[in-house]
């Protein structure tokens, strides 16, 4: 009997899927029932060679091998997952399977995942194709259902293979000419630089701003304040001169006359529903997350709980055909915290959500971030996916809560020939904020006294306000991805055209991989946090002026993302892509090849390597302070202290854990210092539970740096999707 088989591109999802279709037999690597065999990838299976695989000449990095050019580009299996890919081959090239089903995530990157392992196992067998954003047994039952034509895909696979081999022939090249000209661990990628560089613009913004100070006036009544405004309803002045003169106008004049009393009936929508990046942002806002975290923490709510939707999505809204499973998804979250706000809506029958939440037009490949029809365990939940697990949840059933009405009322007062004005409102309707707790919105509501025009105003004061122009605020994890979803702002000369295309392609990087770039320059030593601001490095400032100006603007993504974009649509050949990054290639090459610039490490230790005898660099990680060698080959590096999460017995804050072994130290900004040993007995004496040895390994793991990534990553996948 001929069966197909289905290739998913993680394990849990083919568990999912081979439950619902019955495929109960377990292989090394596969499940197989009567008419299915569900296989998986591990993400990426197989990957472009690394340059050494065009040539044994390449595994030496020197600039007359530069740049580059495949030709044509090699795949090969990725040496960690071979067994998998072994497995996975196998199974294609079985007898009794006649079709290949492709049920790797439904987008550009899913398509890669699977089509280059069809094409390295040389499998020419007919492909279908699973489009499903939840891995729910309805989605997955109702996705089988309706498999579509891989044919209708080989654009899609197109466009993602111009992507891989552009950010492949750039990026390596690039990096390898810098890293080679300055003997420094450099990388570059059209993601990351850009990224960087508007770190670095803002932090120019900052260093440039010089403040000024403002002047205002506030008429002080019994019982509200109103603040002055010119006539042009400007409500500050830098003239402290005009304005002491008015002030000292006012200053026999006790009493003022409304003359105008305005209520404006105000409506405001709920948010709209999560995608990544803005679930991103807010959970960096509530709790300081990383952009990482948040995506860890979302992915086991998808894959291990069955409880959201699909994470890696760029979309705000749903599609119309979801409109008939809206009812059961709000059943499905009738528990705990919730229960109050979902059982007002199904007492109600309320089951349509507010204007332009359902838009098919505004959903990409995937819909909003929803909870899924199948209710979670609570209980099962750790805090951290219980916590954003309720902001799905809360901005989800939010949207079908009618909107929130209140009245806004504006108090014109005359004090002597000055106008000043009041403004507060009063709440009609609660509307969608009923389902959140009272700490969790805006609930200030600044009612006012009534106020009736003619009326007088007893005045006990009138007084002077000041205040300082701010500069713009540093960049923090959450921001960034605002920054990188829509960079417009910094792209300042940049056409509209090209400015408009990186807004409609959600800007630098993916949803999917705006966790890792961010990362990545953390990683690289190119940023470094302090507090939760992200500051550039001496070597990111220095990298920005190696790099060709062109990597250094969102607008290369911009003119790359309309190409692909007609590739995807069948407008445009990859090999004119190609040519094209090609000569951009070969282009970036020469100009670094032939600068004169050069770059100094200045945070050169007095300490050498054990290994290589080079002194040591000193750089600040994302988790604390790291030795690294200074030379690329070796890739020496030893944790010197990290931030921990134990508090300063006296301030509070956080200890950075120094030294290594029985001479480890806890120490504080504030002064206070501790010897491990000393923090663990007084722990043990408050009642604390001392750590385990598997504690302490969990812990450590967790602190741990990635491995030097500046010549492994430009060797491997380090480059943007």
């Amino acid at each position: 009997m001929s069966k197909s088989l289905v290739l998913a591109e993680k394990p849990s999802v083919a568990r999912d899927i081979a439950r619902v279709l019955g495929c109960h037999k377990k292989g090394n690597g596969f499940l197989e029932g009567s008419k299915y065999i569900v296989t998986w990838a591990l993400g990426h299976l197989v990957t472009h060679a690394d340059p050494e695989g065009y040539g044994s000449e390449y595994k030496e990095w020197k600039l007359e091998h530069l740049p580059i050019i495949p030709e044509p580009f090699k795949l090969v299996p990725i040496r960690q997952t071979m067994k998998q890919y072994n497995t996975v081959k196998a199974q294609l090239h079985r007898n009794d399977v006649k079709e290949v089903i492709i049920a790797t995530d439904a987008g550009r990157e899913g398509e890669l995942v699977a089509r280059w392992i069809l094409r390295q196992a040389k499998s020419r067998k007919p492909v279908k194709r699973l489009w499903i954003s939840s891995v729910t047994d309805k989605a997955i039952k109702d996705g089988f259902n309706k498999l579509k034509d891989g044919r209708h895909y080989e654009n899609l696979y197109e466009a993602a293979v111009a992507r891989a081999e552009a950010d492949w022939v750039v990026g390596i090249n690039a990096t390898r000419a810098l890293t080679v000209k300055y003997n420094a661990q450099l990388s570059t990628g059209r993601v990351q630089t850009p990224t960087l560089a508007m770190i670095a613009e803002r932090e120019k913004q900052i260093n440039e701003f010089k403040p000024k100070t403002f002047y205002g006036m506030q008429a002080i009544s019994e019982n509200a304040t109103f603040t002055w405004s010119d006539r042009d309803g400007q409500t500050r002045s830098f003239d402290k001169v005009a304005i002491e003169k008015r002030l000292a106008e006012l200053d026999s004049v006790h009493a003022g006359k409304v003359t105008d009393v305005k209520q404006s009936p105000k409506s405001q929508p709920a948010p709209h529903l999560f995608d990544l990046t803005e679930l991103q942002k807010e959970a960096h806002r509530r709790w300081s997350w990383s952009a990482k975290e948040t995506l860890s923490t979302l992915q086991n709510l998808y894959e291990r709980h069955k409880a959201v939707t699909y994470p890696r999505t760029d979309s705000k809204h749903l599609t119309s055909d979801m409109a008939g499973t809206l009812m059961e998804r709000i059943k499905a979250v009738d528990i705990g915290p919730y229960r109050k706000a979902a059982n007002t809506l199904l007492r109600a029958g309320k089951t349509k959500p507010q204007k332009g939440v359902i838009d098919d037009k505004r959903v990409s490949d995937h819909h909003a971030i929803i909870p899924t029809e199948e209710t979670p365990i609570l209980q099962d939940l750790s805090d951290k996916e219980q916590r954003l697990y309720g902001l799905i949840v809360n901005r989800f059933l939010a949207v079908f809560f009618g909107p929130f009405r209140y009245e806004q009322v504006t108090v014109e007062l005359k004090v002597g020939n000055e106008l000043f004005k009041a403004r507060g409102r009063t709440i009609k309707d609660e509307g969608w904020k009923k389902v959140y707790a009272v700490d969790e919105e805006d609930t200030d509501t600044n009612t006012l006294p009534s106020f009736n025009v003619g009326d007088d105003v007893k005045i006990r004061a009138v007084t002077m306000t000041e205040g300082e122009t701010k500069p713009p605020a540093r960049f923090n994890e959450g921001t960034l991805l605002a920054a990188m979803e829509n960079p417009a702002q910094f792209m300042a000369g940049e056409s509209k055209d090209l400015i408009k295309t990186i807004g409609e392609t959600g800007g630098l990087g993916t949803v999917a991989t705006r966790a890792d770039v961010i990362d990545r320059l953390f990683n690289t030593f190119v940023i470094e946090k302090k507090g939760n601001d992200i500051h550039t490095t001496s070597k990111g400032r220095q990298l920005l002026e190696l790099v060709p100006e062109d990597l250094k603007s969102p607008a290369l993504t911009a003119e790359w993302e309309q190409r692909l974009t007609k590739i995807s649509n069948g407008q445009m050949k990859k090999a004119q892509f190609m040519k094209e990054m090609i000569a951009f290639s070969r282009s970036a090459v020469t100009e670094i090849k032939n600068d004169t610039k050069k770059f100094k490490h200045d945070n050169v230790t007095g300490r050498t390597c054990p290994d290589c005898g080079k002194l040591l660099l000193e750089v600040n990680g994302k988790r604390g302070k790291m030795h690294v060698c200074q030379d690329r080959e070796c890739g020496y590096r030893k944790s010197v202290s990290r931030q921990t999460n134990a508090r300063c017995p006296n301030c509070k804050k956080r200890l950075e854990l120094r030294g290594q072994g029985d001479g480890q130290i806890f120490v504080c900004a504030c002064g206070h210092r501790e010897r491990l040993s000393a923090f663990e007995k007084r722990r043990k004496a408050s009642g604390g539970k001392k750590a385990t040895k598997r504690d302490v390994q969990k812990y450590m793991k967790k602190q741990e740096e990635p491995a030097n990534t500046a010549m492994a990553d430009a060797l491997k996948k380090l480059f943007d999707k």
